[in-house]
Order: C-alpha cells, then sequence, then structure tokens
C-alpha cells in the first residue's frame, strides 16, 4: 500500500456509520470546492428570490443533492478508505463521474450564475464576461465536442486502472487529488451537452444527444466486467490492505468491478428519461405555437392550397 503520510488513513475496518462520518483531516479538496460551490448557490438563489424571479424548486434540490453527495465521498471517512479499498475507491469513483456531475447539471449552476452575476462593463461586471467569454471560447466548444468527451469517458476507465497511471498517482497526495478531480471533470464535460439543462458552448439535437450518451456505455459495463472477470490484481495500490480487516484483495477487486459495472445503468435510465421528456417538450411547445400562430393569422399553407384548387377549378370551368 502506497505512503499517504500526510493524508488521514482509517485504521478500523469500515463500516457504514464509519465510512459517512465527516471527517476534516480528511477533507478532498473537490470537498472545500463543493462546499464553496453550495454557498454560492444558495446565495444565487436568495438574489433570485430578492428579485421576484422564480427558480423551480427542483432545481434547487437537485443541485445541493449533487453537492451532498459530492461531499459524501470527499469529505468524510470513505474519502478515507478509499485509499486502502479497491470496491470504496470504485464506488468514489462512480459517485464522483457519474451521479454527482448529473445533479449538479441538473440544478442548472450556469444559468444560475448569469442570472445573478452583476451586468455593466464596469469591475463588477467582469465575472459574468468572463464566464459568457469562456462559454463561446474555442477551447470550450473543443472539450465539449463528442470527439473529445467520449474518448476521455472511456480513457478514464481503461486508460487509468489498465496501466501504471492508477499507481502512480495513487503513490503521490497531489496526484490523487488531481485523479479525483479527474473523474468530477469528465463527467461534467461528458454529461453536460447531453443534459442540455445550461448554456453550453455546443448545442446537438434530442437524437444525437441520446446517441452521445449511448455509445460508450458498452465500454463502461465491459470494463466492470473485465475488472471482475481478472485472476490477478490490477492496480497494486490495494494489495495489501490492514490484516485485522480480513480483506481479500481479489475479492474486494470483484466486488469494485461489479459497483462499476452496475453504476452504469440508472445514470443512464435517468439521463435518456431527461432527454425524452425535453424532446417531447420541445415537440409539445413547437405544435402549440403552430397552434397560436393558425388562430392569429389563419393557416397559410391551407389557404395557399385551398386559393390553388379554387384558380384550377376557374381554369377548367373557363
Amino acid at each position: 500500500m502506497h505512503d499517504h503520510s500526510d493524508m488521514w488513513m482509517p485504521t478500523d475496518p469500515p463500516t457504514w456509520a464509519r465510512l459517512f462520518t465527516p471527517h476534516l483531516d480528511g477533507w478532498s479538496w473537490v470537498a472545500y470546492l463543493t462546499v464553496a460551490a453550495l454557498v454560492a448557490y444558495l446565495v444565487g438563489l436568495a438574489r433570485l428570490r430578492r428579485a421576484g424571479v422564480r427558480w423551480p424548486w427542483w432545481r434547487t434540490l437537485s443541485f445541493v443533492t449533487g453537492a451532498v453527495s459530492l461531499f459524501a465521498v470527499t469529505g468524510t471517512e470513505l474519502h478515507g478508505y478509499s485509499m486502502v479499498l479497491f470496491s470504496v475507491h470504485m464506488a468514489q469513483h462512480m459517485v464522483l463521474s457519474m451521479v454527482s456531475p448529473l445533479l449538479l447539471l441538473l440544478g442548472s449552476p450556469v444559468t444560475m450564475a448569469l442570472r445573478t452575476l452583476p451586468r455593466g462593463r464596469g469591475t463588477a461586471g467582469v465575472p459574468r464576461a468572463l464566464l459568457l467569454e469562456a462559454l463561446h471560447s474555442r477551447f470550450a466548444r473543443f472539450v465539449s465536442h463528442p470527439g473529445f468527451t467520449i474518448p476521455l469517458f472511456i480513457v478514464s476507465l481503461y486508460g487509468v486502472y489498465f496501466t501504471p497511471v492508477f499507481d502512480d498517482l495513487m503513490a503521490d497526495p497531489l496526484g490523487h487529488q488531481f485523479m479525483l478531480a479527474h473523474f468530477l471533470v469528465t463527467g461534467l464535460l461528458f454529461f453536460g451537452p447531453i443534459l442540455g439543462a445550461d448554456p453550453w458552448p455546443r448545442t446537438v439535437g434530442h437524437a444525437g444527444r441520446m446517441l452521445e450518451l449511448l455509445l460508450p456505455m458498452p465500454f463502461h459495463a465491459f470494463f466492470g466486467v473485465a475488472i471482475m472477470m481478472a485472476g490477478s490484481l490490477v492496480v497494486e495500490t490495494f494489495a495489501n490492505p490492514p490484516a485485522s480487516w480480513g480483506v481479500d484483495p481479489l475479492a474486494d477487486q470483484n466486488t469494485a468491478g461489479a459497483i462499476a459495472w452496475s453504476f452504469g445503468e440508472l445514470p443512464t435510465v435517468l439521463v435518456l428519461a431527461v432527454v425524452f421528456f425535453q424532446w417531447a417538450g420541445s415537440e409539445q411547445r413547437r405544435n402549440c405555437t403552430r397552434e397560436r400562430t393558425i388562430d392569429r393569422v389563419g393557416d397559410a399553407e391551407l389557404d395557399a392550397y385551398n386559393a390553388r384548387l379554387r384558380a384550377m377549378a376557374a381554369g377548367r370551368g373557363a
């Protein structure tokens, strides 16, 4: 097991109560950023309410739940256990890359920021101007393109665990923090354009979004199966859990593979449902708009067709 001498490490075997006990010494950088993001979101919500702007309750609930899920795997004793047991680490990885990003994105934090940050050309308007500039930048369009996000999603699995990269990152506290942030950012970049809950550098149709979601899922499922079927340890970091815990590293690795395999199903179904209902809603709005237009000015196509028929009949009568 690699040395994390500057980080808190658990001494007792894990229990559900221990896993989710907050532990300040064990906070990841991601935990601090999570708390800061949640405070900023709630401040934005308070500003909207003072301005009399309605904000859907489910967006707030989604963002808060996402922040709680993020803190649960980076600000509790689970974070310490994730450096000792492969199964706990894999659960942390799946939450960071597939659960928290979905919930945070459904909270529409970019929309919240654009509505609450001050406008104008002075110093006060700089943060909002920088955000808009970032959203429209060439770099943002590149990192949100499926040609980048889908390979990144797949490499985050195979390229990390089936190469020496994982053990190298886990051997260095800074590398470990980078890896956690990488998992989260990968999830945000992958799901952001697909969910379309916020202004995004690149827009794509609903069918295209469903395709983007489904393309990497077989690779995700096979990754979990490959971990489960491995006859030897895939990574060395978790080779020597404390003997007093009575954990078999190979059996724990099998559990890690099962966690990775099973985590792909629910988020995929959730996102498919969101995109489908958005699609259905956009079609309904389009039909309603067309009906209102017809009520206001008449159906131009039908009127033109009837006029053509009348002209043809008049021509035949002549």
